[in-house]
């Protein structure tokens, strides 16, 4: 088998495609129709039929997939280190340090929606528990992860008896008003520097409050969980046809019903600020069992031999996708934002869904191009240089790609 685990690579390309689809919403409008579609857009006829669809297949489940494999990717590379020097400390705080480094410029001067920071962050914590049983991993991973939701539903219980200003903020949050949009396109339909206001203030809530309440327990949970699913052989197409089967069915048949109950019931509420605590934990929990069947569908390919082009494209994006995520937001705000072409706001979900398959196709194709004449990604050697503390080699002409299948076959 090669050295890198390939079925690991192909995943993460798979992930980080996918993330694209929620993202490319946060690019082109207001924060709140991410969770409230109502508040901008069209949900008439195609428009509707991407947002549920968008939000039935890839809301929350990409990110909850690229966040496993970043757990798994933790007891990789502190394994490889303890093997190779004895200890692991150093390499992985040095390599989360520049991470986190690496997101906060990310939120800051691009995007507010950056999740770097919180991986970096949660790694840091996370990395006393690497060596735990599967088993301590997956319940302490599933403790951690339903936090966030009982966070939320607390929220709402304790809702009515809140201040009248924090009540405020969260409706203005779910609902804002028609200054407060406004306020929102002509910042970011503006200038470099005049985006900043509102980018500053997002990146500082996400990275505080947000990371406190929310993102850090789903991160933190889903990471112990990767750990624990990387450690059973899951993540590396290590088990037999007929688990992966049965995963993608149970992931699917399970999580997709539970998601579907979710988006029925915010029709139903004619979607109720006060309601939003409630039905998003539908999509909360559906998510990670849709990850885990989307686990089970990619593995049951990779180990059958089918599409192994598509494969090899895949797993070439998950090797530089570091990259590619950040090529993602440059190629999204320069088509959104003011300092490129000003579109914020005037994309149609249709629109943005052209955008998202033009972004797949090049990275599709350039991806593997790179890869025939460099060993890493532009960022990824970046990253691996200052974490080691001297420049690491990156020529390599004719660097293969291989196919979770060809190296299983090879082993």
């Amino acid at each position: 088998m090669t050295r890198r685990i390939d079925s690991l690579d192909v995943l993460r390309g798979f992930a980080l495609l996918g993330i694209l689809v929620m993202n490319v919403q946060s690019f082109s409008m207001p924060i709140a129709a991410y969770f409230n579609p109502t508040v901008w857009g069209s949900l008439d006829g195609a428009n509707g039929a991407v947002w549920l669809l968008s939000h039935l297949f890839f809301d929350q489940k990409f990110i909850t997939l690229f966040s496993l494999l970043f757990g798994a990717g933790i007891v990789l590379m502190t394994s490889k280190a303890e093997a190779k020097r004895g200890s692991s400390w150093a390499v992985h705080y040095r390599r989360m340090g520049w991470l986190l480094l690496f997101g906060a410029a990310h939120a800051w001067l691009l995007w507010y929606g950056d999740i770097l920071f919180t991986y970096a962050l949660a790694a840091m914590i996370l990395f006393p528990f690497r060596k735990a049983s599967p088993r301590k991993l997956l319940v302490g991973g599933l403790l951690v992860f339903s936090v966030a939701s009982v966070l939320f539903v607390t929220f709402g219980l304790l809702l009515p008896g809140l201040p009248p200003e924090m009540t405020a903020q969260a409706l203005a949050d779910w609902d804002p008003t028609e200054q407060q949009l406004a306020a929102e396109v002509s910042a970011y339909t503006g200038s470099w520097s005049e985006q900043n206001a509102h980018r500053w203030h997002m990146a500082q809530y996400v990275e505080t409050e947000i990371f406190l309440t929310f993102y850090g327990w789903k991160a933190g949970g889903l990471m112990l969980i990767g750990m624990a699913l990387y450690k059973l052989g899951v993540l590396s197409a290590e088990r037999s046809a007929a688990f992966y089967r049965r995963l993608a069915l149970w992931g699917l048949g399970t999580g997709l019903p539970l998601v579907a109950s979710g988006v029925a019931l915010n029709v139903a509420f004619d979607w109720s600020f006060e309601r939003s605590f409630f039905t998003a934990q539908f999509n909360y929990w559906g998510s990670l069992l849709v990850a885990l069947g989307y686990v089970g569908v990619v593995m049951a390919v990779a180990r059958s031999g089918v599409v192994r082009a598509a494969q090899r494209r895949l797993a070439a994006v998950g090797r530089t996708a570091f990259t590619n995520y950040l090529l993602q937001t440059l190629i999204c705000t320069t088509i959104f934002y003011g300092h490129g072409f000003g579109l914020f706001g005037d994309v149609s979900r249709v629109g943005q869904a052209l955008v998202v398959l033009g972004v797949w196709t090049g990275q599709l194709v350039l991806s593997p191009l790179w890869l025939r004449y460099f060993t890493l990604g532009p960022f990824e050697w970046l990253w691996r240089s200052l974490t080691y503390l001297r420049f690491q080699p990156i020529r390599g002409v004719g660097t293969p790609v291989p196919a979770p299948v060809a190296a299983e076959k090879a082993a």
